[in-house]
């Protein structure tokens, strides 16, 4: 796609502009492939203001690769509350233990080992091995997939796994033998900084010369992605039992949305109406004796591709009975619970119970 001169030309107008531009973030003090890993992992999904501070404490928590692969996993949870996506956080410490138990501690620079550990997909791979090894591979994240689609006037889908296949090839036909590292991170860099989703600042581009979709005006319609539909809006109940100074939780299933997370006893798809009723049914089925219960608030919270309508009822318990049924469920003090990892959605609920008095 480009001829020799062309990508001399690329490369030397990004890599000039990122080390004139660049962010000082906390991950690019050195190239140590751990803290790019965790850095990079945190990023999936989420703002880099917003994974600033928790790159931070959890680096000061986890130091180095074996702290984080000796730590208990509620531990880690905890240190990872209020990011979202709490599956990253457990396959990132499964495959961290991995790496202690097969390969020494050490972060494998090998494209096949690091791609088969846990939660480590193409995109992860390629900014670990390029950033920290200095090795020749593509790291193409939502920014970067703009940033093509846009200099290339791409029509394709961005949300198609043949368009990222097609953009990694394009790529990898730029990147500089002597700077893969930095070259990725330049092309994360302008995609996060100047090619932004809207309004970009196309006058202040270092690409802006060759770039086919500013030539054309197509920059604000560029990249093209097939619309989803709006989260599925759920009701659900959420239950804060209460005895005494004690309250339940129980651990969500396996899998799924906020899979083996601590939370309230929850309930979905209750239509507010039916919510006394099932309710007690829920507290008859799981042998829980009670002598009051009252709702105590609704409020709602998005997920990606779900809407939870949330009612909150508390319930005032009388004996202290685990229920007994397949889900895992413990007592904690109340004032015990700031302790406990739970999902944003939660913390609003435990908010709400604390305010109830």
């Amino acid at each position: 796609m480009l001829n020799e001169q062309q990508r001399d030309w690329i490369q030397q107008k990004l890599l000039d502009w990122y080390h004139q531009n660049k962010r000082d973030l906390p991950w690019r003090k050195d190239k140590d492939p751990y803290k790019i890993w965790v850095s990079e992992v945190m990023l999936q999904q989420t703002r880099v203001e917003t994974v600033i501070p928790y790159y931070n404490r959890f680096i000061k928590k986890f130091p180095s690769l074996r702290h984080l692969a000796k730590a208990d996993e509620d531990e880690v949870m905890k240190a990872w509350e209020g990011l979202g996506y709490y599956s990253r956080a457990r396959n990132l410490h499964a495959a961290v233990k991995e790496v202690v138990a097969k390969y020494d501690g050490r972060v494998p620079s090998k494209h096949e080992e690091i791609s088969s550990l846990k939660g480590v997909g193409p995109y992860t791979a390629g900014a670990i091995l390029s950033i920290a090894f200095d090795q020749k591979f593509a790291a193409v994240d939502g920014n970067v997939l703009r940033v093509i689609a846009r200099l290339f006037s791409l029509p394709d889908d961005i949300a198609r796994a043949s368009t990222r296949k097609k953009v990694e090839k394009i790529i990898l036909d730029m990147i500089p033998d002597d700077a893969p590292g930095d070259f990725n991170q330049a092309l994360m860099e302008l995609g996060a900084t100047v090619c932004i989703p809207t309004s970009p600042t196309c006058l202040l581009c270092p690409l802006r010369e060759i770039c086919q979709g500013f030539a054309s005006g197509l920059q604000d319609e560029l990249p093209r992605k097939k619309k989803t539909n709006p989260p599925k809006k759920i009701p659900v109940v959420f239950l804060w039992i209460e005895d005494g100074k004690l309250v339940l939780l129980e651990k969500r299933e396996q899998s799924g949305l906020l899979a083996q997370m601590w939370s309230f006893p929850t309930l979905e798809h209750i239509a507010r109406k039916e919510v006394a009723s099932e309710v007690e049914k829920y507290l008859l089925s799981h042998n829980l004796a009670y002598s009051s219960y009252e709702i105590i608030g609704h409020f709602d919270h998005v997920f990606s591709h779900r809407h939870w309508l949330v009612t909150m009822v508390k319930v005032l318990a009388k004996k202290k009975d685990l229920p007994q049924d397949k889900k895992q469920y413990a007592w904690f003090r109340v004032d015990e619970l700031p302790q406990i990892a739970l999902a944003n959605v939660y913390q609003k609920a435990y908010q709400l119970g604390i305010a109830s008095g």
